[in-house]
């Protein structure tokens, strides 16, 4: 299946394993010309319309992002992608650009498979989920391929993978999403990735920015990389920097401030509702024959714990 990627790149494993291993601001490379031509060209001619009902984000609301997860059934080319995403030979060539021995491949396209975003979308920088939902397995690798014909970095749309989100100038890596352009990048606690508005020309508003996007994960990782699992992390972007003593608010800028502030009012009850998912769950293990019988059966020592502490 290797011979869907390029030769040049297929062959450059030393290159691209250094390039991955020193980029900033955090590991990642980026490929142009990943895969062989003709295959490209049929994942453009075959990418889905955007369809509503695939347009559903985290907090169940219909957005500018559409997202089809069962690619194998999109076309003909798109069984060959993950026919090559799901061979032994190319999860040990990966395996070995990035130093992650033992890469498995998800078959249920899980947060991945086709991304197309309209004009308006952004997404706000943010951490993925780092365990699968449904697998005792941790997330190891994001793969974007992009499929835009044609793209410039002042429509917006750009992948930014950054240092900090906080900070106002934080290291900052910008990829234009051009077809055939591959980037892969490390999933870990500070992989912060997202990108700005889409803002089209009027003579372009039926451009669309698309991709696929798959994940990579292990049955082990480091201990030191590890953490407690949660869903994916948000980070609502700052007050644009004209926003200064004395300026004088436009109608675009009210717009952008109801923008931001509904922005973090969904992010506040999406967390709100998620905190009381796991209320009730701890609640229900609290309240469980077998944690009461444990907490009985373990009182002597959990008295005489105390008495030794006293």
């Amino acid at each position: 299946m290797l011979h869907r990627i390029q030769p040049p790149v297929r062959n450059g494993v030393d290159a691209l394993r250094n390039e991955f291993s020193a980029a900033r601001p955090f590991r990642h490379v980026v490929i142009d010309g990943f895969l062989d031509p003709a295959l490209c060209s049929g994942l453009m001619d075959e990418f889905p319309a955007f369809d509503t009902r695939n347009a559903r984000n985290e907090m169940g609301e219909v957005g500018r992002k559409a997202v089809v997860p069962g690619i194998r059934r999109i076309g003909r080319a798109y069984a060959e992608f993950d026919r090559l995403m799901r061979s032994r030979e190319f999860l040990e060539w990966l395996g070995t650009v990035v130093s992650i021995p033992k890469l498995l491949y998800d078959p249920d396209y899980v947060g991945g498979g086709t991304h197309e975003n309209l004009e308006g979308q952004d997404l706000d920088p943010h951490v993925d989920f780092n365990y699968h939902p449904r697998r005792p397995l941790h997330r190891r690798l994001n793969l974007i391929v992009f499929l835009n014909a044609e793209w410039e970095e002042k429509w917006g749309g750009c992948l930014e993978l950054l240092s900090d989100p906080w900070r106002r100038d934080p290291d900052v890596r910008r990829v234009v999403p051009l077809a055939n352009r591959c980037v892969v990048f490390e999933t870990t606690e500070f992989s912060w990735h997202g990108f700005r508005r889409i803002q089209l020309p009027a003579d372009r508003t039926r451009v669309s920015r698309r991709s696929i996007a798959v994940y990579f994960y292990t049955k082990e990782r480091p201990a030191a990389e590890t953490a407690a699992s949660h869903a994916t992390i948000y980070v609502p972007r700052p007050l644009p920097p004209q926003f200064q003593p004395g300026y004088t608010l436009r109608p675009e800028d009210i717009h952008e401030l109801g923008v931001l502030l509904s922005r973090r009012d969904r992010q506040i009850q999406h967390l709100y509702e998620r905190e009381q998912d796991f209320s009730r769950t701890l609640t229900g293990i609290y309240q469980s024959p077998s944690f009461r019988l444990g907490r009985a059966l373990t009182w002597p020592l959990r008295r005489l714990r105390a008495w030794v502490r006293s």
